[in-house]
C-alpha cells in the first residue's frame, strides 16, 4: 500500500497538480505534431531536477532514471498526443466538479501522473530495486500516429525491457487483450466525364461505393471481437461531372491474431479490382506471448486490478483495446494498461474528468511506480 508520507505529499500538491493539468490540457498536440507538449514536458522535468532527459526522433520525451548501460528497465509511459487537429489552444473549463477539455482524460490526466511521479522519485532520491525506470511522455498513440512513440522506445531499449506500463484510460478498467489493426487509403480512378454528354462512363464514386458495400458484407469471426469501418470518403468534382477519382480511409481490427489474418485475406480480395490502388497508412500489431510471458502479464493485470479496487472501492473491468502496449506485447514483453481518473467523453469535444477522482489517480500512479523502489 502507498505510504502515509506519499499520501501527504499528494495532498500538499493537489493544487499544483490541478494547475499542471489545466496548462497541459490546453497545449495543442495532434498526432505527428506533438512538438509543443514535447517541449513543455522536457522543460518541466528539467526544472524539477531530472537529469539526462532527452527527446528522440519520434517526439518522445524520455527520462531514464537510474538506467545504466545494461541493467533491465521498466517502462512507464503516457501519451502526449490527442485526436484533435487543433493548432490553437484547446478550450478548458471547470463546471460542476468536472474539468472539460478535448483530450483532458485521453491522455492528459495520465500524463500529469508521469511527470509528478518522476519528480517525486528524483527530488526524494528514491531508488528503484534491480531495474532502471524509463519515464516516457510519448508521441503517436492516437490515429495515424501508428504507435510511433512506443515503437521507438521498444527499439531503443530492445532486449532490456522487463515490464511495460501505459497509463491510458480511466480508473474503471484494465486492458487485458491488445487489439491489432490495419488501416488503408483506397483510391479508385475511372475515365469520368460530363454527366450528360458522357453518361454511361464509369463513375469512381460508384465504384468506391461497391467496394464499401462488399466490406460491409464481410462475416466477421465469432471468436473474440473483430470489426471493420469506413471512416471517411472523398472525391468527385461537381454535381454535373462523372467522378474520375474517389477515395476512402478504412480499417479492420481484432483482438485475435488469427482473425486479423482472416480480415487481411477478405480485404485483399475486395481490393483486387481494376483501377483500385491501396496505400497502407497504419498497422498496429496484436499480442504474441508464449505461456511464460502470458503468465507474467496476468500477474501484472491482477496486481493492477487489486490496486484499482483498493484505491477506488470499485472492481475494474477487463477490456480489449488498442494502446501503446500493443508494441511490447507483440515482442513478448509483459505489459499492462490502465488509467488514473474517472470521466467520460473520450475522443469528443465534450470530454471531461471528474476533479475529485484525480487524487485517487495520483495514488494509483505513485503506487505503481513505488512498487519498483526500495
Amino acid at each position: 500500500m502507498i505510504p502515509q508520507e506519499v499520501k501527504q505529499y499528494i495532498k500538499e500538491h493537489e493544487e499544483e497538480a490541478y494547475e499542471l493539468l489545466k496548462t497541459l490540457a490546453q497545449i495543442p498536440s495532434p498526432s505527428n505534431h506533438e512538438e509543443k507538449r514535447m517541449e513543455f514536458c522536457k522543460k518541466w522535468l528539467e526544472n524539477a531536477g531530472a537529469r539526462d532527459v532527452y527527446t528522440d526522433e519520434a517526439l518522445n520525451v524520455v527520462y531514464p532514471y537510474c538506467v545504466t548501460k545494461d541493467n533491465p528497465v521498466v517502462v512507464i509511459m503516457a501519451h502526449i498526443d490527442v485526436v484533435f487537429p487543433d493548432t490553437e489552444p484547446l478550450p478548458f473549463k471547470e463546471e460542476g466538479g468536472r474539468l472539460y477539455c478535448p483530450g483532458i482524460g485521453d491522455d492528459t490526466a495520465n500524463l500529469v501522473n508521469i511527470l509528478l511521479t518522476a519528480r517525486y522519485l528524483t527530488q526524494n532520491r528514491i531508488l528503484p530495486k534491480e531495474v532502471g525506470l524509463v519515464f516516457v511522455c510519448n508521441s503517436g498513440e492516437e490515429g495515424l500516429g501508428n504507435l510511433k512513440g512506443s515503437r521507438k522506445i521498444c527499439e531503443t531499449y530492445k532486449g532490456r525491457i522487463r515490464e511495460f506500463y501505459s497509463l491510458d484510460g480511466g480508473l474503471g478498467g484494465v486492458v487485458n487483450r491488445a487489439v491489432g489493426s490495419s488501416r488503408f487509403k483506397v483510391t479508385v480512378k475511372t475515365e469520368g466525364g460530363h454527366s450528360y454528354g458522357s453518361f454511361g462512363n464509369a463513375n469512381a464514386i460508384h465504384k468506391l461505393s461497391e467496394l464499401i458495400r462488399e466490406i460491409y458484407q464481410i462475416q466477421v469471426p465469432s471468436e473474440g471481437k473483430t470489426t471493420y469501418n469506413v471512416g471517411t470518403i472523398e472525391g468527385g468534382t461537381s454535381v454535373n461531372t462523372i467522378a474520375q477519382e474517389a477515395s476512402m480511409l478504412c480499417e479492420y481490427r481484432s483482438d485475435r491474431l488469427e482473425s486479423l489474418k482472416y480480415m487481411e485475406e477478405k480485404f485483399n480480395e475486395i481490393f483486387q479490382k481494376e483501377g483500385v490502388t491501396v496505400e497502407v497508412i497504419g498497422v498496429r500489431p496484436c499480442e504474441k506471448l508464449n505461456e511464460e510471458e502470458s503468465a507474467r502479464r496476468e500477474e501484472l493485470i491482477c496486481r493492477a486490478e487489486e490496486l484499482l479496487y483498493r484505491v477506488t472501492g470499485k472492481r475494474p473491468e477487463r477490456r480489449s483495446s488498442s494502446t501503446d502496449c500493443n508494441t511490447p506485447l507483440s515482442m513478448g514483453i509483459p505489459s499492462v494498461c490502465y488509467g488514473a481518473y474517472f470521466g467520460k467523453g473520450a475522443h469528443t469535444r465534450e470530454e471531461y474528468v471528474e476533479k475529485d477522482s484525480l487524487t485517487m489517480g495520483y495514488e494509483v500512479a505513485f503506487e505503481t511506480v513505488l512498487n519498483y523502489c526500495s
